[in-house]
């Protein structure tokens, strides 16, 4: 039986001593009081704990503000956190399912369940560093002569079109409070995480706004009533057994395929595209039909975050969906300012999901030069298509 290295934070004595009493040859436990000691031991500790075991209240920094410092650390990233609480709060649940926390553990829902849950989350998160790892080993390096083509269509863009930047930017602040750029974290070649540069086209409450139109969505596929899973697996009852292996949430069993029929029709999509989207200012509406938005990534070409010509950065939401082996292709391309999926379905409000990770595949598995300099050339009369997406 493999022994797990934890890191419980905390001073719940009682608690301690139930593990190991009933999982003697199962862990191994360090205990540090509060946030700042724990993460002294982290940074100095050589061979780093599995999974920190987190009580919701402790000393200091708050058990939320100390999961945000540890996860924004690549060093730590292997690491599964699981926030400990006496009772089922629906509000600490909500938060800690936002801040990306692994799990929410109720003390008192006992040792078997705990036990479970744990072997499941360290196997999870060991099986998704691989698979990142494996793609950052295999990840595109744009050649040479593509390289050069970006830097000098970029700066030679950049120049041209300084004056009409410096425009839109003038009426980008007379129409709304905040920044002229927007910049927010995207994943290009590779599950390469770097900052994207936009110009501004949404009020400042965007982001704030987003989960109030989720059912706006271009890219959700909504599933009959009838075809929804109940909260029974019929042939987990018609055996009198599992059908497939138990996985534990929140501390409650599901057979594997009841879990994964819910997530299939949970109407989550990895793409998000709001049609007439409420969020976008006047001057953003117009930035965004003609693709003048997009200007400021040519500082992103010049950088090497993306190249001219690639499949799209995605947020960071939209990413970590796409971890399976049919879709993680497309991050083996480079990042870019125009693509396939652009000049393919550009204005049109029919393309589905999987039309859209389809055409990202594409351009990875087939690409060159001579086919970018192609693209290029349709992306221009691509962006005076109609787009209300």
């Amino acid at each position: 039986m493999e022994v797990k290295k934890i890191l419980y934070v905390g001073n719940d004595n009682g608690f301690i001593d139930y593990l190991k009493s009933n999982m003697p040859h199962h862990l191994e436990i360090h205990r540090e009081e509060n946030g700042f000691l724990a993460t002294e031991y982290l940074d100095n500790e050589e061979e780093k704990p599995q999974v920190i075991l987190s009580e919701l209240n402790i000393p200091g920094v708050s058990a939320f503000q100390f999961h945000e410092a540890i996860r924004n650390e690549v060093q730590f990233e292997n690491i599964s956190f699981i926030l400990l609480t006496r009772n089922n709060n629906e509000n600490v649940n909500v938060k800690a399912l936002a801040a990306g926390i692994d799990d929410v553990f109720i003390k008192s829902v006992g040792i078997d369940n705990f036990r479970a849950r744990l072997d499941f989350l360290v196997t999870f998160r060991n099986d998704f560093h691989d698979l990142i790892e494996n793609h950052k080993s295999s990840t595109y390096k744009i050649p040479l002569a593509k390289r050069i083509f970006d830097i000098a269509i970029a700066s030679t863009a950049l120049l041209l079109i300084s004056p009409l930047l410096i425009l839109i930017a003038i009426l980008i602040k007379l129409e709304s409070k905040g920044p002229i750029y927007y910049v927010s974290k995207r994943v290009g070649t590779g599950y390469h995480i770097f900052d994207f540069y936009k110009l501004r086209s949404m009020y400042m409450d965007a982001d704030s706004r987003l989960k109030d139109l989720a059912h706006l969505n271009q890219y959700t596929q909504h599933v009959p009533e009838e075809e929804t899973p109940t909260n029974h697996c019929e042939k987990c009852e018609e055996l009198g057994e599992p059908c497939s292996p138990l996985l534990y949430i929140d501390g409650k069993g599901i057979c594997e395929n009841l879990y994964f029929a819910r997530k299939k029709t949970a109407n989550a999509s990895a793409f998000l595209k709001i049609k007439d989207d409420p969020r976008i200012t006047k001057v953003g509406r117009f930035i965004r039909k003609t693709s003048v938005d997009e200007l400021p990534q040519l500082i992103n070409v010049i950088k090497g975050d993306m190249s001219i010509v690639g499949n799209r950065p995605l947020p960071l939401y939209e990413a970590e969906q796409l971890t399976s082996d049919a879709w993680t292709g497309r991050f083996n391309a480079p990042a870019g300012i125009t693509g396939l999926w652009q000049i393919s379905k550009r204005g049109k409000a029919d393309m589905s999901d999987e039309e859209r990770k389809g055409l990202d595949n594409q351009y990875a598995s087939d690409n060159s030069f001579i086919k970018d300099l192609t693209l290029i050339l349709k992306t221009v009369p691509a962006l005076f298509q109609k787009e209300n997406v």
